[in-house]
């Protein structure tokens, strides 16, 4: 090793010296590019900055919107079949008190306990459609609550 470091010395000094050279040009080369266009240097750091922060501050600002997710809900629901003789009765008090059969299915609705907004939902009618169903359910069974005509309701067996 010292064998090949003395054969070449005289050329590692000179390398040595060229590559000091430049670096130094390097040097004053970049310090010029700074002195004539600091300005523009200047610029290009604050968008740089800004940029960041304006994407730091929208990334804060709007929240990702929720996933939604779908349930399927299966139920079993029984349904009590009725002989032709019941039926025809049933149908008979319905008449007799003018029910459409809308208004039969949302009284039945009622008489399960379910909200205006879920007999809406199990219908597929709007809520104001179900409200104004009950009002017409109340004027006709003469009462002012759904308890009342779900009461008056199972006496006059229009519902089971």
């Amino acid at each position: 090793m010292r064998r090949l470091l003395s054969k070449y010395r005289l050329i590692i000094i000179y390398a040595t010296a060229l590559v000091a050279l430049l670096l130094a040009l390097q040097i004053l080369q970049y310090k010029l590019v700074l002195i004539y266009h600091s300005y523009e240097i200047y610029i290009l750091a604050i968008a740089i900055v800004f940029t960041g922060l304006g994407i730091w501050i929208a990334l804060k600002l709007v929240k990702p919107k929720p996933e939604i997710q779908t349930v399927v809900v299966e139920k079993n629901v029984y349904v009590k079949e009725l002989n032709e003789d019941e039926l025809k009765l049933l149908d008979a008090e319905r008449q007799k008190l003018g029910l459409s059969s809308r208004e039969a299915e949302v009284l039945q609705l009622m008489a399960e306990g379910l909200s205006n907004q879920e007999i809406a939902d199990r219908l597929f009618l709007s809520l104001a459609t179900v409200k104004t169903h009950s009002s017409k359910l109340f004027e006709k069974l003469d009462v002012k609550r759904r308890t009342q005509a779900v009461d008056k309701a199972r006496q006059l067996k229009l519902i089971a």
